[in-house]
């Protein structure tokens, strides 16, 4: 139960971070969404082999992390969480792509090796990039930014009613395992044959919740929009930060800047 409630709260303080004060907050959500999309259909892009080509990338959360003051070993952590889902994906690379592309002494690496740990610096730098989003804009404000920009309406709307609703389905979860606990006497009823009970009446207790919540929306006059807490306009300053980044992550996919600055500094030495 303890379990349950810290991943709540840890859950919680990715969006409580979104409310901070720099100037990355400060821009407009829509700004921010359309230079991670350009960011991350960048770095999805590239083939299962093109691993050099991929540092360049790390330049934008390092500075995003920076500009913004996030806590970095935070985000760590999220991230270094969902690493083993991550590596499950490619863990038979090196099984079916035997083919040796690198060979370093008696040493021979095959494609599969490469091909495993592009698809691990990809999904991190990815999923690192859609967490500072989140963190220094807030879903709310990221799913309004959706609509604004041609997104659907009833998209939106779900996609942020999907969001809260993890939160509903936590609190509930922790509520049923404090329940679970309490009346379990020297741990008798917590066998696996108490989930299935469990799991039961955890679905019509979020179901049941989200109905009053939905009703208490209603009463306040919820008419299918929701307002960012902070409210912001596409100006200069979000213009400068939308073609300034999207430029730089354009001439990075396009070019092979670690090529170019290893032949530079072969030549000089040479």
């Amino acid at each position: 139960m303890i379990s349950i409630n810290a991943a709540v709260i840890d859950l919680k303080r990715l969006d409580l971070l979104a409310a901070g004060d720099s100037s990355i907050h400060a821009l407009d959500a829509r700004a921010k969404v359309l230079v991670t999309f350009v960011y991350i259909v960048s770095v999805v892009s590239f083939g299962r082999y093109e691993l050099a080509r991929l540092l360049p990338f790390f330049i934008f959360p390092v500075v995003m992390i920076a500009l913004a003051n996030l806590p970095t070993l935070y985000l760590a952590r999220k991230i270094a969480f969902i690493s083993p889902f991550l590596l499950l994906m490619g863990l038979f690379n090196p099984v079916f792509d035997r083919a040796v592309l690198y060979q370093i002494g008696s040493l021979e690496i095959s494609g599969g090796w490469i091909s495993l740990i592009s698809l691990l610096i990809r999904s991190l730098l990815t999923v690192g990039a859609a967490f500072i989003l989140v963190g220094t804009t807030g879903f709310p404000a990221i799913c309004e930014a959706l609509e604004r920009l041609g997104i659907p309406q009833l998209f939106a709307v779900q996609l942020l009613f999907l969001h809260r609703y993890i939160f509903v389905l936590a609190e509930e979860t922790g509520r049923a395992s404090r329940a679970r606990e309490l009346r379990s006497c020297g741990k008798k009823g917590l066998g696996i044959a108490s989930f299935g009970s469990l799991a039961g009446h955890l679905l019509l207790r979020t179901w049941h919740r989200a109905e009053r919540i939905h009703t208490a929306m209603l009463a306040r006059g919820f008419v299918g929009r929701f307002h960012a807490h902070r409210q912001s306009r596409f100006g200069a300053r979000e213009l400068c930060f939308l073609l300034g980044w999207s430029s730089l992550i354009i001439v990075l996919r396009t070019f092979d800047i670690i090529d170019t600055l290893g032949t530079r500094v072969v030549g000089i030495f040479t």
